[in-house]
């Protein structure tokens, strides 16, 4: 029996301390819930999101693409920093580069990763 099955089991027998009030709801919820892995993937989508350096690099790049040197002008860094951080970013599929003759180009990878980051920004300022 998996744990997940055990879970449910123990769901069926128990009653919390609220009278089972809502018994039901943690069931569904219980039923729902996404695996290890995936919890796993978004606290290390959060853990990328931890560092300011990395934040500042997606909000310039939010605004569009651009070159490591043109990020380390902007953010007042040295290249080796902006390099090691867009290759975290780029590995967590934040941002994706292109090459335009010897120079890579990196833009941020997709719309959720403008949705994160406005929807963080919306969060801090209210």
């Amino acid at each position: 029996m998996s744990n997940r099955e055990v879970k449910q089991e123990e769901l069926k027998t128990e009653h919390s301390e609220c009278g089972g009030k809502y018994v039901e709801m943690v069931k569904k919820i219980n039923d729902n819930m996404p695996c290890e892995e995936e919890f796993y993937d978004l606290s290390e989508l959060f853990k990328m999101l931890g560092d300011s350096t990395r934040v500042k690099i997606l909000y310039a790049l939010s605004q569009g693409e651009m070159c490591v040197c043109d990020i380390v002008e902007l953010l007042d860094v040295t290249q080796s920093a902006v390099s090691h951080q867009l290759r975290l970013l780029k590995q967590a599929r934040l941002v994706k580069y292109r090459r335009s003759g010897k120079s890579a180009i990196y833009s941020i990878s997709d719309d959720h990763v403008y949705t994160i980051l406005s929807m963080g920004m919306e969060h801090i300022s209210e």
